[in-house]
């Protein structure tokens, strides 16, 4: 029974992170107050999603190298440089403009996984490319941000990395040593793991709406635009990089997904220790328009069988 409501909560968060920005705009404060827990909420999460890999996981990346290799490669280039693009074009500020930059050069969405269940698309492929740009993003997500924004703003580098290794590599360790050590005990309670996840979401979506509360009037027509642009950008770059490479239809799904969805707890998170509330502004905006959009491709596509014939992709592992 608590299986299927944890599954429901998780499926549907998207109600939830449009629920808690309402409440965090009308209840600012509640939210603030728990504003310095903000990275220990992020290592939990980070943790739980260590809980559920399992090695096969990893030997489904050994199997397919070449794959995950394209669409890792697509997902830090074709986002970082679509953000880098747009930002010059609308003559962003530099607090925002950095902002845009952090949310491109982030790794996939653990949602993406989840999102590619419901569309009918690649489920394992989508957990490897969530994997591997999780593993890759101490060096792609610093680096990328260094080297596209700091004309604009300064970054220290080697701030964010550790930051990213404390926050992600740490407690996503921690969490495949504890799956390692204590498999029986740890799979009973693997539905938690989603909806911690989904939580995180939720609230960090919600505590930068509390903290910019003020500076929400202030939203230009621009930064709302460009924040759109890029995640469909991404997705149809995404479907895109998929057909130009052949894969079928189940893949182009997932690229499209994984690749227009972006990590953006992460990025929020290094957005507010980093470089200010103001600098996570457009993460939190494209928190709100990749789960819409990625929402409504998936619900689309789940619509008629899925490519392979099947009705239902029930074998398929889902990870947060």
């Amino acid at each position: 029974m608590w299986s299927r409501i944890l599954s429901f909560y998780t499926r549907y968060f998207a109600i939830w992170v449009v629920l808690g920005g309402i409440a965090a705009y009308l209840y600012p404060a509640v939210f603030l107050a728990l504003k310095n827990y903000n990275e220990s909420f992020f290592m939990l999460t980070m943790f739980g999603i260590g809980a559920v890999l399992e090695t096969e996981d990893f030997r489904r990346i050994a199997r397919q190298p070449a794959i995950v290799l394209i669409g890792s490669a697509a997902q830090f280039t074709l986002m970082p440089l679509g953000a880098f693009v747009l930002a010059r074009l609308f003559r962003l500020p530099p607090e925002i403009t950095v902002g845009l930059i952090l949310t491109g050069a982030a790794p996939g969405a653990m949602a993406s996984n989840v999102m590619s269940y419901i569309a009918k698309a690649d489920v394992a492929y989508s957990v490897s490319l969530t994997t591997v740009s999780t593993l890759l993003c101490p060096l792609m997500t610093p680096g990328l941000t260094y080297l596209l924004a700091r004309s604009t703003l300064e970054v220290d580098f080697w701030a964010m990395f550790a930051s990213v290794i404390q926050m992600v590599i740490l407690p996503l360790l921690v969490g495949m040593l504890i799956r390692y050590k204590w498999e029986r005990q740890v799979r009973r309670i693997l539905p938690v793991f989603p909806a911690i996840s989904a939580t995180f979401i939720i609230f960090i979506c919600a505590l930068v709406i509390a903290a910019n509360r003020n500076y929400l009037p202030q939203l230009t027509l621009g930064v709302l635009i460009t924040s759109v642009l890029l995640n469909v950008y991404g997705m149809a770059a995404g479907y895109g990089v998929g057909g130009l490479f052949h894969m079928d239809v189940k893949r182009r799904r997932t690229l499209s997904i994984e690749i227009g969805m972006q990590n953006a707890g992460l990025g929020t998170v290094l957005a507010l220790k980093h470089f200010g509330e103001r600098a996570a502004i457009p993460v939190a905006i494209f928190v709100f328009i990749c789960i819409i959009t990625a929402s409504l491709a998936a619900a689309w596509w789940a619509r008629g069988k899925s490519p392979d014939g099947r009705k239902k992709p029930e074998e398929d592992s889902i990870k947060p």
